[in-house]
């Protein structure tokens, strides 16, 4: 919902500021919401045992930067100066790391932890993928630049109203979408020499992408057969194991129960 913050009216110049507001029913909702992640937070923190391990989590943290940029922007709220008015639009954009809350479903979800393991072992890999990719990027981005200035209108040295390839850097993006077989179609080439390198970008970057991707999959394979075999296991049973009659107590003398007691549980356990 927009809302009109002021107008500043000159002899040459009318300036009109609107400001994004919230409507009423949502900030509500969000005050609910936060207060419940506020108690929430409190109990685990009064109640764990390890306070610097606490604090030390990364999600622990996301939950502290999700909760605070709400009472803050209700403290400034009142205020109308410049300042407040900045600091309330920056806490508004650092509210978006509540979306990461999300990852606090690995707890609940063997899935995400099994990716979460894949991910931190196929690190050599990705890092592997992205320099692939950075290096086709830069190789095709400047020979789709060059190849489309060929057949250019002499008058028009920059080939600006030729091609939309009119400089190198704007090349990346359709290389990048090129490489990752995306080709949104919003630029391409229009000449039969960037039409070759074209072919060639989008063979490369199948062939990049081909290379590292089996070994991220055996990954992924590998950690979601080991959690599939730690669901299937029995789960541990706590056994009772009778201790020797103690002085005293009506048993102590009887042979058959001191032999009971001392038997090895081995034997003790299902029948046998």
């Amino acid at each position: 919902m927009m809302k009109l913050l002021w107008i500043h009216m000159t002899s040459e110049l009318i300036s009109i500021v609107y400001e994004v507001v919230t409507d009423g029913w949502l900030t509500y909702v969000e005050g609910v919401c936060v207060i419940w992640f506020t108690i929430e937070v409190m109990l685990r923190v009064i109640f764990c045992p390890d306070k610097a391990e606490f604090f030390r989590s990364a999600l622990n943290i996301i939950d502290f930067v999700a909760i605070v940029p709400f009472y803050l922007e209700v403290a400034l709220s009142g205020l109308s100066s410049k300042t407040a008015k900045d600091v309330l639009s920056f806490l508004r954009v650092v509210r978006f790391v509540r979306i990461l809350r999300i990852f606090k479903l690995t707890r609940h979800f063997v899935g995400l932890r099994v990716l979460g393991h894949t991910l931190r072992a196929s690190t050599n890999e990705f890092l592997l993928l992205i320099i692939f990719l950075a290096l086709g990027v830069l190789i095709f981005a400047t020979m789709i630049y060059y190849a489309e200035r060929i057949g250019a209108d002499p008058d028009d040295p920059t080939a600006a109203a030729h091609t939309n390839f009119k400089n190198i850097p704007i090349g990346f993006w359709w290389a990048v979408v090129t490489m990752t077989t995306l080709g949104y179609g919003d630029m391409y080439p229009e000449t039969w020499s960037g039409m070759l390198v074209g072919a060639l970008c989008a063979l490369a970057g199948v062939l990049t992408i081909a290379m590292p991707v089996p070994v991220i999959v055996n990954n992924f394979g590998m950690y979601y057969s080991l959690a599939m075999a730690k669901q299937k296991l029995p789960k541990k049973r706590n056994k009772h194991i009778p201790r020797a009659p103690q002085p005293g107590s009506p048993n102590y003398c009887k042979p058959d129960a001191l032999a009971m007691a001392t038997a090895s549980p081995i034997w003790q356990h299902d029948g046998y």
